[in-house]
């Protein structure tokens, strides 16, 4: 299947180009992933997206957005995975609105959909345990009821961005005795509520992007329950028709894959440049044919949301064979740069690239984790997909 843009839709990813080289200016190289000033930069930027209508585009116009098409969403997220730049994908746009905006009260709405569309609020995620990862609805943390109070205990784990968040949107076991998934209530907590402690995970890169959170006897109005209580499960669950292709994967790669060909043609090997050289000529064609088979799996999402459809099994295939093709690009560009790409200061001259393949091998780690596990993922295209059974 070949997926053609209409002429309108050509005009705005032109638009969305201008727009990102004219207003993202990457944090200095000195700068890591979740520090201040890679915060600030990226907060600045989603400020502009927000003044052009970009930053919550896929949300109703009743709620302040633009109503975008599920293909003007995948142009602006494709373009943004390419360049590097922030895709406006946070938790309050992609979760806490959505969801907001189906069980939220009148109240509720008021006072978060507001700064979440204008990026004056940012939120974390308060869902993993360390017991509670991919069998999430088996987490502990317990919420009480004290009069007009919930009271808030357990700790949550994987939060990223916990350290500059204003807001957390956290699930709570209210019902300890019922069914895992019927005694869970979805609470809205200010990040700077008494007995709220965040502590650092240091990623393998030296980085501080995730967190655990401890909530200890955290006080939190019952007006900020988002949904019935113990129906917290299917509040979470709720996805309006927002694009979640995954195509931030096929971008990346696609980059990815065009820094190493024209590394390849630079760089002197021991019988002449690198790309003279067969394997490394086929390795580069090989991930160029699995960036466009990712990209289409993508495309493929975004085409039955379209069509009024809801991916299933697709969404998995393009998950998992996208996070799978990163960790395949990271690790040929390890061994097409050699020792060097061990390298991975930034700031280190001698660097190759920058450093930036032997941070990505470390990086693209995770990525076959978060979001889903690539076990997880086969497992729902072997059940939905090929209708085997379970076993």
């Amino acid at each position: 299947m070949e997926f053609v843009f209409s002429p309108e839709q050509e005009v705005f990813r032109e638009r969305v180009r201008t727009f990102i080289k004219d207003n993202w200016t990457p944090p200095p190289r000195t700068a890591r992933p979740g520090d201040n000033v890679t915060n600030e930069a990226e907060r600045e930027y989603e400020k502009r997206l927000a003044n052009n209508g970009w930053l919550t585009m896929a949300w109703p116009k009743e709620y302040g957005g633009l109503a975008a098409s599920h293909m003007e969403q995948l142009i602006f997220r494709e373009e943004s995975g390419y360049a590097g730049a922030p895709g406006g994908g946070g938790q309050g746009i992609s979760m806490v609105g959505p969801c907001l905006m189906v069980h939220g009260s009148d109240s509720q709405k008021r006072e978060h959909l507001p700064k979440i569309a204008s990026g004056e609020v940012h939120w974390g995620q308060g869902f993993s345990e360390p017991g509670s990862g991919s069998d999430l609805a088996s987490l502990q943390t317990r919420a009480v009821r004290d009069g007009d109070d919930f009271v808030i205990n357990g700790q949550k784990i994987w939060t990223s961005g916990a350290h500059h968040a204003d807001w957390f949107h956290v699930l709570t076991r209210t019902a300890p005795d019922a069914p895992k998934h019927r005694g869970i209530s979805y609470f809205l907590v200010n990040a700077k509520a008494a007995g709220i402690t965040v502590r650092p995970l240091i990623n393998m890169l030296g980085d501080h992007e995730f967190n655990e959170v401890f909530f200890e006897d955290v006080r939190v109005p019952a007006e900020n329950m988002m949904g019935e209580e113990n129906r917290g499960w299917y509040v979470a669950t709720t996805l309006l028709d927002f694009e979640r292709s995954g195509v931030n994967w096929s971008a990346s790669g696609r980059r990815q894959v065009e820094e190493l060909t024209k590394y390849a043609r630079e760089t002197d090997g021991a019988n002449g440049r690198l790309i003279e050289q067969r394997e490394i000529r086929n390795g580069l064609a090989n991930l160029r044919i699995e960036v466009e088979a990712s990209r289409l799996l993508s495309y493929q999402v975004v085409w039955m949301q379209s069509r009024g459809k809801i991916p299933n099994y697709e969404a998995s295939m393009s998950k998992a064979f996208g996070s799978e093709l990163g960790q395949r690009i990271a690790n040929f560009g390890m061994r097409l740069i050699g020792l060097g790409a061990q390298r991975i200061d930034a700031n280190d001259p001698g660097a190759p690239l920058g450093g930036s393949f032997g941070r990505a091998y470390l990086r693209t780690v995770p990525g076959t984790i978060a979001a889903g596990t690539s076990e997880v993922q086969r497992n729902i295209i072997a059940t939905r997909g090929l209708g085997l059974p379970r076993g």
